[in-house]
Parts: C-alpha cells; sequence; structure tokens
C-alpha cells in the first residue's frame, strides 16, 4: 500500500531545553545579587522545559478541576478535585521556594532569586502560579498580627506541599489565597458588603458573598469583611482547629477564558470563623502589601510569558520554509522576531529590577522602596498590556499551527490578559500611578534617579526622559490627571525600560528599543522596527547564540 502523504518541512518537538537559558535572566541574577542562585534556577529551568513537566501542563489544563459540593451521602463537603499534574506543578513549585520561602530567608537576593525561580517555572504551566503567589504575598499581610504570623509563617514558608481539608497547625505546609472582590464593587472593595461581628472569644463569624476567589483550596484566606470599624482583614482557615470544615461553601467555580488549570470560585460565608489581621477598620492597608506582591509577579508572569512565546516562535522560523527560504532569515520574519524579542527582554529587564528593589526595600533602603512603589505600578500597567499583544503576535508566526490547540500557543493566549486583569485592571494600575506621584514624592524623585543612571548614554532616552517631565506637568490639572493616567504609566515604564536597557542589554537591543519605544519610529503593531536596525545580534542574543 502506498503512502498517501510524507511529513516534512515541520518544526520538531520543542523539548528538552532549558528556560532558564536566558541571557536576560542570568544577567540580572548576577548584577543585582542574586549570583548564588544561578544553579537553583538554572536547574530549575531544565526541570520547567523537559517532557515530563510540559505533559504535567498539558494535563492540568486539559482536565480542569471539578467542584464537589456533596459527597454521595449528601454531606457538604465542597472539595476541589484536581488532576495530579496539578498535584505535581504544586508541589515542584513549593519545594523550589517559589512560595513563601524567601521571607524566611535572610540572605540578601533571597527575593530576586525567588522571582527568578518564578519566571522560569511559569513558563511551563502558569495557572498553578496563582496560589504559589498568593502564598508568597499573604507573608506581609500576615505580619500585621504578629501572633498570627508567628503561628503560620513558618507553616507559609515551609517547602513542604502537603496537600488536603486538615486543621492548618497539623500540617506541615500550608497554602494561603484571599478572598476580596464581591459582585457590586469588583475592584471597590469598600462598597464590601460581606460582614464580621465578634464571636466573643477574639474570633469574629463572617456572612457574606465572594465573587471571585481564586484557589479556594487553599489552607486559609486573607478574607476582607465590614466590622463597626470598616473594612478589616481576617485570617480563614478552611478547617477550623477542631477538624470541622469551615463554613465556607463554594458555589461554583468560574467558567474562564484562560487559567483553566487553576480554580476560581463564589463563595458562600455562612457565619465562618476568623481571626482579624491588622487595625480593625484598615483592612485595605493591610491587604494591600499581599496586593503589591502579586503584582510583581503579575510583572514576572507577563515577562515570562513573553519569553515562551517568543521561543516558540523563533523555533518554528529556525525549522520552517516558506517561498524557498528559512522563515527565519527572511527579512519582514527576522523584523517581527526582532522585535518580540526587544519586547521579551525589556519586560524581563524590568521584572528583575522590581524583584531586586524589594530586597533592598526589605533591608532598609528608603529609595529602593520609593521606586519600587512607583514603578511597579506602572511596570503592572504597561508590561501586562503589552503581554496580550505579545502573545497574539507570537501565535501569528505559527500560521494555522499556532491556532491550533496542540501547538500550545492558545494557551498563551489565554492566559496573558489575565495577568493585566488580576489585582487591578488597567484603570486600577493607572490611577494607582496617580496616587504614587501625588501623595509620595519620594517615589518620582527615586525613579528619576534611577533612570539618571543612564543619562547622556543615548539621546533618545534623554529626549523620551524630558518628553515625560513635561506630561507629568500637566497632571497638576486635575480636569486633565485621569484623562492622562494611562499615558503616563506607559511613558513612565518605556522610560525606566530604556534606561535599564541602554545600561545593561547589548547595544543592538538597546538601539532597536530606543529607536522604536522612544525615537517615535515605531508602527503600531510588532515588526516595524525602523529601517538599519541591525536585527542580527538581537536574533543572535535571543537564540542564545552569545548566551553566558
Amino acid at each position: 500500500m502506498s503512502a498517501t502523504h510524507e511529513v516534512f518541512n515541520q518544526a520538531p518537538p520543542l523539548t528538552g531545553f532549558s528556560t532558564a537559558d536566558d541571557p536576560a535572566l542570568l544577567e540580572a541574577l548576577h548584577r543585582e545579587g542574586g549570583a548564588w542562585g544561578e544553579a537553583e534556577v538554572r536547574a530549575l529551568g531544565a526541570r520547567a522545559g523537559s517532557q515530563e513537566v510540559q505533559d504535567w501542563a498539558r494535563m492540568a489544563e486539559a482536565v480542569p478541576p471539578v467542584l464537589r459540593t456533596h459527597d454521595r451521602y449528601g454531606h457538604r463537603v465542597d472539595e476541589v478535585e484536581f488532576h495530579p499534574a496539578w498535584h505535581r506543578l504544586m508541589a515542584a513549585a513549593v519545594e523550589s521556594g517559589q512560595h513563601a520561602a524567601p521571607w524566611a530567608e535572610a540572605r540578601p537576593g533571597a527575593h530576586l532569586v525567588r522571582a527568578a525561580k518564578f519566571y522560569v517555572w511559569a513558563q511551563a504551566e502558569p495557572g498553578h502560579g496563582c496560589p504559589v503567589s498568593m502564598t508568597y504575598a499573604a507573608v506581609p499581610a500576615l505580619r500585621a498580627q504578629p501572633d498570627l504570623a508567628a503561628v503560620y509563617e513558618p507553616l507559609l514558608a515551609s517547602r513542604t506541599y502537603d496537600y488536603g481539608l486538615r486543621p492548618p497547625l497539623g500540617k506541615r505546609g500550608l497554602i494561603a489565597g484571599m478572598s476580596m472582590t464581591e459582585k457590586q464593587g469588583g475592584s471597590d472593595v469598600r462598597a464590601n458588603t460581606t460582614t464580621a461581628v465578634p464571636a466573643g472569644d477574639g474570633s469574629y463569624v463572617i456572612t457574606g458573598h465572594k465573587w471571585f476567589t481564586s484557589a479556594p483550596m487553599s489552607d486559609v484566606f486573607l478574607v476582607l469583611a465590614q466590622t463597626r470599624e470598616g473594612l478589616t482583614c481576617f485570617l480563614m482557615p478552611r478547617v477550623l482547629p477542631d477538624g470541622t470544615r469551615n463554613a465556607m461553601r463554594l458555589q461554583r467555580l468560574k467558567d474562564k477564558l484562560g487559567n483553566r488549570s487553576n480554580a476560581s470560585a463564589e463563595i458562600e460565608y455562612e457565619q465562618a470563623v476568623a481571626w482579624p489581621v491588622g487595625e480593625p477598620g484598615r483592612g485595605v492597608r493591610t491587604i494591600v502589601e499581599m496586593v503589591n506582591m502579586t503584582r510583581l509577579d503579575c510583572v514576572v508572569g507577563s515577562a515570562a510569558g513573553m519569553r515562551a512565546g517568543l521561543r516558540q516562535a523563533l523555533h518554528h522560523a529556525a525549522h520552517r520554509r516558506a517561498f524557498g527560504a528559512e522563515l527565519v532569515d527572511q527579512p519582514l520574519m527576522r523584523n517581527v522576531l526582532a522585535d518580540l524579542a526587544v519586547e521579551s527582554e525589556a519586560a524581563t529587564v524590568l521584572a528583575m529590577r522590581l524583584a531586586a528593589a524589594l530586597d533592598r526595600s526589605e533591608a532598609g533602603d528608603a529609595g529602593e522602596a520609593a521606586l519600587r512603589r512607583l514603578a511597579l505600578a506602572a511596570g503592572k500597567y504597561w508590561v501586562c498590556k503589552r503581554g496580550s499583544a505579545h502573545a497574539a503576535e507570537a501565535l501569528e508566526c505559527l500560521g494555522g499551527n499556532g491556532y491550533v490547540e496542540e501547538s500550545g500557543m492558545p494557551r498563551l493566549y489565554r492566559e496573558a490578559p489575565l495577568l493585566s486583569i488580576w489585582e487591578g485592571s488597567g484603570n486600577v494600575a493607572a490611577l494607582d500611578v496617580l496616587r504614587a506621584l501625588e501623595r509620595e514624592p519620594a517615589a518620582l524623585d527615586a525613579y528619576f534617579t534611577e533612570v539618571g543612571l543612564a543619562a547622556g548614554a543615548d539621546r533618545r532616552l534623554d529626549a523620551a526622559t524630558g518628553r515625560l517631565r513635561e506630561l507629568l506637568g500637566t497632571l497638576r490639572d486635575p480636569a486633565r490627571a485621569q484623562l492622562t493616567a494611562r499615558r503616563v504609566a506607559e511613558q513612565l515604564t518605556l522610560v525606566l525600560q530604556g534606561s535599564l536597557l541602554v545600561r545593561h542589554s547589548t547595544p543592538a537591543v538597546a538601539d532597536a528599543f530606543c529607536a522604536s519605544r522612544l525615537g517615535g519610529d515605531w508602527g503600531n503593531a510588532f515588526g516595524t522596527l525602523p529601517p538599519g536596525t541591525d536585527l542580527g545580534p538581537v536574533l543572535d542574543r535571543a537564540l542564545l547564540k552569545d548566551a553566558r
């Protein structure tokens, strides 16, 4: 019997690589004080690129979590069942210290190394990063209540993934979630109606409905509820100390665009027991510590998604021929790939700089804390916005193959918008930039000090910095401030990214970024780097031809 066709001109499977083979990432580790963690990051990156972990990632999304509200006898159980691949991914993330482990380490660079691990591991499967990130972020908020922190923090920082519904203090390690959003308020948590009433023994009973609670299978949650003093933060366990289930009723799991491996639920609290965290009536101030940490992971996660999409596009173009030549050698495709590479590196270098700022601010550096306050809000806005456009263009590089689920590109594409929405959508992030500028003048001073380290190195960067100062001057008019907020957040990020690339990347990458993003010679789509841009070194760097 004769064959009807043979398979040729198809890229081979992309497996057996390391997500840590990334010059921008490794250079940042050495530059910012995290060189001691390189071996761990490399080992985790190699694992993330293995066929085994790619299979876990595929199955975790292909077989999404299922809610079981009752057992076979009619008892309320409120359990979420996951494919075993989810638990394997979670165990690896916790064992590698991507959750709250850095809070237990006094070593300089601990948060930077943790961010690098989160970056390389999220490229395998981003959905389980949600509970990992929330566990990381819970610790600084919980420290507002020292007695609770003393008991729970060691378990949150433990490198043991101990899944199952049991009393938290009897487990070897904990995962934390947060429950803030209600249907009538969304990001406006002050509009929450969930109430908390003192029980007389130091605890409170909470009654109300939460519209969107991710990772409802977590062991403990930070919950916002109204008390007589106002909106207050609480710590709520899934299982009470006596082993009974807390009155948290999982109503349904959200049917989401992406992030399908991760469960997100609507929850009813029917006099659920919880303990106050922080000062009564100051719940927003307490939980904002958690939000700032998860916002950092939004930036890191978006950068990770860009790198994953770029890798897929480069791999396809290097092995696919069209019109008589490999795609990677055709001028227009080279421009697209180089543009994607520039965007990816700009996101990575900013994400790692923000992580380093966290390390230094935790060590008491007020200037780094001020820089982080403004740059994180602006970076959350712009980098996460760019993630969706980047994923779409990377997918298109594979043509019809990229639109097929088996390629993995649709998963990247669906995941990207989440990071722009999570922890405050674009408008919320832009308004936070305005708040930082208005209330914390030191933040802007720290920002321009950082940008000024590249002063005189590139005329386009210098000109963009000058235009940014003029734009900031228009904010004195309250009627214009909100209408300008998005533009301000965008320009703050682009100028900072330009400064970092000029100082730390190769000249070709920095030149391409400044010419297009800052010099005005840039189209509205990827692949519009200006004529004369030296694409070769940009692609060589992305293809690891000059990797460390």
